[in-house]
């Protein structure tokens, strides 16, 4: 499967986000010892999958992803060998389209990163950035979950801060 993608920081949370369909993620990345690993096992719900994205062109937000699904017993035993991310996604309407809102947790509570994804290149880059979002970041290879996975907040701060970025906080 080859799909565009945007990816923003978040300025703030829409209001109504806690009305949204919500699932837990938790992503490991191997190999633990590569700076960017590009294999990821997850468990999203009750639904187990291993995935492998490599960018098509220069451009990480065309990206080819091929993905396999797996037993829970398969992610058991392989998330012992990986770094792990845990996320809350939120599943946002926004203009006919969804927002994967992602709200990181543990290690990196306070890092909201926002996804779209596209049909097109077209519709790509003429999507109207919504007031929520703060800044892309589709480029910015800090921000890749191979390269997140295993970091803390505080870690990523001064990448953050270049763009303004502002901790943010969830209730549950």
């Amino acid at each position: 499967m080859t799909g565009f993608e945007r990816t923003f920081l978040a300025k703030y949370l829409p209001e109504d986000l806690s009305k949204c369909t919500l699932k837990e993620i938790i992503d490991v990345y191997i190999p633990r010892v590569s700076v960017h690993p590009k294999l990821r096992i997850r468990k999203i719900g009750n639904k187990f999958e291993i995935t492998k994205k490599i960018p098509v062109n220069k451009e990480s937000s065309q990206l080819k992803e091929t993905t396999i699904p797996i037993t829970e017993d398969e992610f058991e035993d392989l998330k012992l060998i990986g770094k792990r991310i845990r996320k809350f996604r939120y599943y946002y309407p926004f203009n006919g389209k969804f927002a994967e809102i992602d709200v990181f947790q543990d290690l990196l509570k306070g890092l909201v990163l926002i996804d779209f994804e596209f049909n097109s290149e077209k519709e790509m880059k003429e999507f109207e950035i919504p007031d929520f979002c703060l800044a892309e970041v589709t480029q910015e290879e800090f921000i890749a979950g191979g390269i997140l996975s295993g970091k803390s907040f505080l870690e990523l701060h001064k990448q953050l801060k270049k763009f303004g970025y502002e901790r943010i906080l969830m209730q549950r």
